[in-house]
């Protein structure tokens, strides 16, 4: 049931990702994968759900403005 709830917030958490589609599927990994840490360590999946959101999107964000900063993406 809470992993149902945190699937749910990652979904309701990733339709808010402004940024564009790498981001939300950042947020949608990180959500997912902190939900169900969260259930695991402490029974708080939804707190693990939004902070998993909140780091994939930032390490996406950070990804972005390097690719900027060189003028080009790496793809490995």
């Amino acid at each position: 049931m809470r992993i149902a709830i945190a699937l749910s917030a990652a979904a309701l958490l990733a339709a808010t990702a402004t940024a564009g589609s790498a981001d939300a599927r950042g947020c949608v990994r990180g959500a997912v994968v902190g939900g169900v840490a969260g259930h695991f360590a402490g029974h708080h999946p939804i707190a693990g759900a939004a902070l998993g959101c909140i780091v994939m999107h930032h390490h996406y964000a950070s990804q972005r403005r390097q690719e900027r900063a060189w003028g080009h993406h790496h793809h490995y």
